[in-house]
C-alpha cells in the first residue's frame, strides 16, 4: 500500500489499519504514523492557518495490521493561531500523541535568512542503502536513503554527523511534497547513535520535535532531499540530536530534534 494511498484513507475515515510491509519491527514506521496523524489534525484547521511546529511523542507502539484511530483536538483557536492535540489510540491506549501549532501568515519587519546548506556528492556518486527482507525493517521498501555524511549504521562510524540524500521510492504517485512527506523523509533516517555501534541494536526515537519553513517549497515526491543530523549529546542509552532537511538546490524545508534511546 502506497504512502499516498494510506494519506487518502486516513482524510476520508481516522480509524485504518496500517499494513504489515510499512512495520519497523513490532512496531508501524514512526514517520508514518506521524504523518497520518498529521493529516487528520490538518483537517480540523482553517486552510490559511500552516503547520508551523508539531512535537511527538511516541507513547508505544503502533501495531501493524490492528485498527488504529487518529483523533482530534483543538485547543484553542485565536486570532492567528491554532493549538491542536493529536492522539493515535490503538486498544483502547493511546499510542502516538501529537501537539501542533498552526499559524497563519502576519506582517513582519524581521526578516532572517536561513544558513548555507552544507555540501554533498551529487546523490547518483553516493551509497543507497538496499533493502533487504529480512534485514531492514519492513518500512524501507517504500524510502531511498544515500549517504554522504558518516557511516552506515552499525559500522563502528563514531562521527557525529550522519546525511545524504532521501525520497520515496517503488510505485511512487508523483505529488507536490506535503507536511505529511516530510515526516516521513526525516524520520527514514535511522536514529544518529546507530553509525558508533559495531553489532546491531534497537534503537528508537522517543520525543520528536519538528517545525516547518513556511510556505513549503515546491517540491515533488520524486524529488532527492538533502538531510544532515548531528548527535550533540548521549549517554545513559539515550541520545539527543538535531536535524535540517533541505531541497536539492539548498533550500532550508525543515529544522528537527530528537530524543532517541539505544539498547546497547
Amino acid at each position: 500500500m502506497r504512502f499516498c494511498d494510506l494519506l487518502d484513507a486516513v482524510r476520508r475515515d481516522p480509524e485504518l489499519t496500517i499494513p504489515a510491509e510499512w512495520a519497523q519491527g513490532r512496531a508501524s514506521f514512526g514517520g508514518l504514523v506521524a504523518a497520518l496523524q498529521y493529516e487528520a489534525m490538518r483537517a480540523k484547521v482553517p486552510a490559511d492557518r500552516l503547520v508551523r511546529s508539531l512535537a511527538i511523542t511516541f507513547v508505544g507502539p503502533v501495531e501493524p495490521d490492528v485498527p488504529v484511530r487518529f483523533e482530534v483536538e483543538v485547543l484553542r483557536e485565536g486570532k492567528a493561531v491554532s493549538q491542536v492535540l493529536g492522539r493515535a489510540v490503538q486498544n483502547g491506549q493511546v499510542v502516538t500523541l501529537v501537539q501542533g501549532s498552526f499559524g497563519a501568515s502576519r506582517a513582519s519587519e524581521v526578516a532572517v535568512a536561513a544558513l548555507p546548506a552544507p555540501q554533498m556528492k551529487h546523490w547518483d556518486e553516493c551509497q543507497e542503502l538496499p533493502f533487504i527482507k529480512g534485514v531492514l525493517p519492513e518500512f524501507m521498501r517504500h524510502l531511498a536513503m544515500r549517504w554522504s555524511i558518516g557511516g552506515l549504521p552499525f559500522s563502528g562510524n563514531d562521527s557525529r554527523e550522519m546525511g545524504g540524500w532521501v525520497r520515496l521510492r517503488g510505485d511512487v504517485k508523483e505529488e507536490p511534497v506535503s507536511e505529511a512527506h516530510i515526516l516521513a523523509l526525516v524520520d527514514a533516517w535511522p536514529p544518529s547513535l546507530l553509525p558508533h555501534l559495531k553489532k546491531p541494536a534497537m534503537g528508537s526515537t522517543l520525543t520528536w520535535t519538528i517545525e516547518f519553513v513556511q510556505p513549503l517549497r515546491p517540491l515533488s515526491t520524486l524529488d532527492w532531499c538533502k538531510y544532515r543530523v548531528e548527535t550533540e549529546y548521549a549517554a545513559d542509552g539515550y541520545g539527543h540530536a538535531a536535524a535540517k532537511l533541505w531541497s536539492a538546490e539548498g533550500e532550508l524545508i525543515a529544522m528537527t530534534r530528537q530524543t532517541v534511546t539505544i539498547f546497547a
